[in-house]
């Protein structure tokens, strides 16, 4: 027991004598006398040149070092200097092996980085050229630290004070002119100990010159980790971020964050606790927890954000204001939804989305490790044309002259392809009615899948205008060249109200039916149009030519035959027609039909002809079939000689601009109508001539006969009437 008393003693004076030591060190050496050497050592050894202008400082209890007013330059370029620094650590805490830091203050810190020209670094030319810098030995095997072994100790560790303040870091890139500057940096904390919370608090300004654009920060919170490094907490956060510069036009805008977060690496956990961030009045709140941070983590929560302004957010964030054709649309938006799924894949669900008085209600699916989308969206009612830039009464701008050289602008493509090949989807959207183009459309329904570079667009059905339509369509991406397929299907819809919300043109009614069959190839809308090919078959069953007055036009053609004049005036502007049907041949940018019929009063319609899309140009010839009396007026009567005869319309011109004014009586083609008036005249006479004929043969017959065989001539007579048609 005396040994080991012996022992303690000596230990106890072992401190004591080099804390004496230590503390006559302080007391008689004054550290400010040896400057000099210490600003010729960090010369010699740097390219730095140091000046310590301020007092140099220390302390014994607690151990301390103090420097004051420091600067270094490089080249002549001041790269850092510093107003204070203060760093004090328990004497005693070092010698049990606790280190417990005491204060450290760093004031005025100014730190200027530049990249030069050649894009290199001014903090890299701080060592002379040529020395390199020692390489760390790889430790050998059997030198695994503890922490390799998980033999560890928890870290005591304590810091009493910490203070920042004032500290500003420049960064200038001579090669782009971009520059930043994070100034007015502070942090201050206290009592900050492994196992415990401490309060932290910082602040900043951080500015760019391209864009022009600065924030200021403020932050506060609660840490906490624990001995092990293994778990952290943040609470009570409280972050505000105001920010102005071009990207708000030069607006002032806020940012805000609250809530607090757990996280445990070891067990690869996070929770978000009542979390909010908002951005001018955009708030987005949430609850979310996270189990696994490699690449399938399992996500359990809820998300929201609460209703906002879409055209007050644009305001407040200095953008273009939002002009619709409903000034009161885009102010109510919101959306809500749960979080879950298994591992690696997010899910939603009771997801709602509201935009004004519309409402979407559904789910969606997003693989972490493949990027597979599912969603499953149904929508209320929607009136698109209330978003729609309102109409200008304005004059369209002139179109951009054409480049010299008789180049026309260089045409971009249509769709990524590179990102069509990458999607994995499974859509299903549905849609109780849509207002778009003024067209009414109900019950869409709408199924999207995309493998491999392979997107189709399935059941695209709705109802529309009395009928329905269903269509399909199969985009091929795995060539730089797609493919794609069309087919589309109409039942009865009414052509009438259809043309006139579309596009105001009231020319054709009756019920459409219709079946698309079209291929094409190409990601750009020319190559599309180029590369078209199919057919497009239509039918109309009960139908009328509302801006066409068919029965005029043969009308006057037969009265010309009659060589009388027309006593109707009054017409009337419609003509209606029976079965209407034929096939529309698609070829590039030229559509043809050959086998256009309708039946007509008294008239059959035959139609050919080609419409060039590019040019918006019709080029169609109508025929007007005589078939029976067309009209009471005297003057178009038809007789013999126009009976199956054709009455040629044409209809030609751009039929972009007036479709209504197209058709016209075919003058040009009306003289061929004339020969075959002719020729039935001519074929008519010899008709007539051998009747005439016949009947003189057979009455110089009959008398003959009398004569010859008196009373049983009748009989005879008879019998020869029949052999000469009488």
């Amino acid at each position: 027991m005396k040994a080991v008393r012996y022992v303690a003693l000596a230990i106890v004076g072992l401190i004591i004598l080099a804390m004496a030591a230590v503390a006559v060190a302080i007391a008689v050496i004054d550290p400010n006398t040896y400057k000099p050497q210490i600003e010729k050592v960090v010369e010699d050894s740097t390219n730095l040149d140091l000046i310590l202008a301020g007092d140099i400082g220390w302390s014994f209890i607690p151990l301390g070092l103090e420097l004051n007013d420091v600067e270094a330059t490089l080249e002549d370029e001041r790269l850092v200097r510093l107003d204070q620094l203060v760093a004090k650590v328990s004497f005693w805490s070092l010698v049990t092996m606790s280190p417990r830091v005491n204060t450290f203050v760093l004031n005025g810190l100014d730190a200027n980085l530049s990249v030069d020209e050649e894009g290199t670094g001014n903090w890299t030319r701080i060592m002379p050229e040529g020395e390199a810098q020692p390489e760390q030995e790889d430790p050998a095997p059997e030198q695994a630290t503890e922490a390799d072994t998980g033999d560890s100790e928890p870290l005591d560790f304590n810091v009493e004070s910490v203070e920042i303040s004032n500290a500003r870091v420049h960064y200038e890139d001579k090669r782009t002119g971009q520059a930043f500057t994070l100034e007015d940096f502070a942090v201050t904390a206290n009592d900050i100990t492994l196992g415990s919370s401490f309060p932290l608090n910082v602040a900043f300004r951080f500015a760019t010159n391209q864009p022009q654009f600065a924030v200021k920060g403020d932050i506060s919170a609660r840490l906490e980790a624990d001995e092990a490094l293994n778990e952290f907490g943040v609470s009570g956060l409280e972050a505000i971020f105001d920010m102005s510069g071009e990207p708000f036009a030069d607006e002032p805008v806020r940012a805000e964050l609250t809530g607090s977060l757990e996280a445990n690496l070891e067990n690869e956990t996070a929770t978000l606790n009542g979390f909010t961030a908002s951005l001018a009045d955009l708030k987005l709140n949430t609850d979310l927890s996270v189990n696994g941070f490699g690449d399938k983590p399992k996500l359990e929560g809820s998300l929201s954000v609460d209703e906002f302004s879409l055209k007050a957010l644009f305001a407040a964030l200095g953008q273009p204001a939002i002009e619709t054709e409903d000034p009161d649309v885009m102010e109510a938006v919101a959306f809500s939804t749960n979080i879950g799924g298994p591992a690696g894949t997010v899910e939603l669900s009771a997801l709602t989305i509201s935009l004004d008085d519309t409402t979407f209600k559904g789910d969606a699916s997003y693989g972490l490790a493949n990027g597979a989308i599912g969603l499953e969206l149904q929508g209320d009612a929607i009136n698109a044309d209330r978003y729609l830039p309102p109409a200008s009464d304005e004059e369209p701008a002139a179109e951009e002259e054409a480049p010299q050289g008789g180049g026309t602008a260089e045409e971009g493509d249509l769709l990524p392809l590179e990102t069509l090949r990458s999607l994995v989807l499974d859509v299903n959207l549905g849609l109780g009615e849509l207002i778009v183009s003024n067209l009414t459309i109900n019950d869409i329904q709408s199924m999207i899948t995309a493998r491999d570079g392979r997107l189709e667009v399935e059941d695209f059905s709705g109802k529309l205008y009395d009928g329905s339509f269903d269509s399909n369509v199969v985009l091929d991406a795995r060539t730089d060249n797609p493919q794609w397929t069309i087919t589309k299907n109409i039942e009865n819809v009414q052509t009438l109200p259809l043309l006139t919300d579309l596009a105001e043109v009231d020319m054709l009614s009756g019920g459409a039916n219709m079946s698309v069959n079209v291929k094409t190839s190409g990601n750009r809308i020319s190559a599309l149009r180029e590369n078209a090919n199919g057919e497009i078959d239509f039918n109309l069953a009960e139908g009328e030519f509302t801006r066409m007055n068919l029965t005029r036009m043969a009308c006057q053609g037969i009265a010309m035959v009659n060589q009388e004049s027309l006593d109707t005036s009054d017409w009337g502007t419609s003509t209606p027609f029976n079965d209407m049907k034929g096939t529309l041949r698609i070829d590039g940018n030229t559509v043809n039909n050959t086998d256009l019929v309708a039946a007509l009063a008294g008239m059959r319609l035959e139609g050919d002809g080609t419409v060039d899309l590019a040019a918006s140009d019709l080029d169609y010839e109508i025929g007007l079939r005589i078939v029976g009396e067309i009209h009471r007026d005297e003057a178009c009567r038809v007789t013999e000689y126009v009976e199956d005869v054709v009455i040629p319309v044409e209809c030609r011109g751009d039929f972009a601009e007036d479709p209504g004014g197209l058709c016209s009586f075919d003058g040009s083609r009306f003289r061929d109508t004339l020969k075959t008036i002719a020729a039935n005249a001519a074929r008519k006479k010899v008709s007539e001539e051998t009747d005439r004929a016949k009947e003189k043969a057979a009455e110089k017959a009959s008398e003959e006969i009398d004569k010859r065989l008196g009373e049983d001539g009748e009989k005879v007579k008879d019998a020869l009437k029949g052999i000469f048609g009488q």
